[in-house]
Parts: C-alpha cells; sequence; structure tokens
C-alpha cells in the first residue's frame, strides 16, 4: 500500500485530497505546515512514505523550503507541488529542483490519482533506498 505525506495548511484541502484518494488502497497522512511535514517525514519511517503532495504557501516552513528539504533529505521520494496561486517561475524553479509535478488547486480528482500513482510507482520502480546518514 501506498502512502501519501500531505503537506497544507489548509484542513479542508487536506480533507479533500485525502477523500480523492480513498478507494485507491493509498494510506494518507497529513501535516499542516512545512516543518510538521519534516518532523511527519522524520519520525516516521520515511522508507514507508511513497509521495510528498506538499502546498506552497503555509505558515513556518513554507513549500519552497519543505520542498528543498524533502529533495536534499529524500531524494528518492517523489514530491508533487500543489499551489493555489499558479506562478510559471516557481514551477520551472520547483521543477528544477527536481520536483516530480506541479499542480493547480482545486485539481480534478482523476488528474490527482494519475499523477499520485505514477509518482508512486516511481518510487517503487526506483527501489526507494534513501541512505541516511
Amino acid at each position: 500500500m501506498a502512502k501519501i505525506l500531505i503537506v497544507d495548511d489548509e484542513a479542508p484541502v487536506r480533507k479533500a485530497i485525502r477523500l480523492q484518494l480513498k478507494g485507491t488502497g493509498m494510506e494518507v497522512i497529513e501535516a499542516e505546515d512545512g516543518e510538521q511535514g519534516i518532523e511527519q517525514l522524520d519520525s516516521e519511517n520515511a522508507l514507508d512514505v511513497n509521495v510528498i503532495i506538499c502546498d506552497v504557501r503555509m505558515p513556518k516552513i513554507n513549500g519552497v523550503e519543505a520542498v528543498a528539504y524533502f529533495r536534499r533529505e529524500y531524494p528518492a521520494i517523489p514530491v508533487i507541488v500543489l499551489t493555489g496561486f499558479p506562478d510559471a517561475k516557481l514551477a520551472t524553479e520547483f521543477m528544477k529542483q527536481g520536483a516530480f509535478d506541479y499542480l493547480v488547486k482545486p485539481v480534478e480528482k482523476e488528474a490527482l490519482i494519475e499523477v499520485v500513482t505514477k509518482a508512486a510507482n516511481q518510487r517503487n520502480v526506483s527501489g526507494g533506498s534513501d541512505m541516511m546518514a
């Protein structure tokens, strides 16, 4: 079963994503900001997390900082950036950093499931063997 970490400061958005992924066989864990997302990943067995979905605009640690951390510390975990404020320049920056995809809220259920499934499959193919120092 794929485990998906959703990092978004808006509870209704986290709930919507959880409901959209319900019935796909994916387990969803949630964090309300980048700081909590990092704590979740560091305290969970990160090897169990298949995909991270991360918002951009959040309090404490924002999405830009969180995605940079996730890519640096857990490079085998695909990160999908999710934002309500599309910005082509920012999207390009995220993709250069290695983000798997960049989605704009509200995202359609089918599109979300497709991207998350592809990301989880990539993680499974890569073996998901992050070596932590």
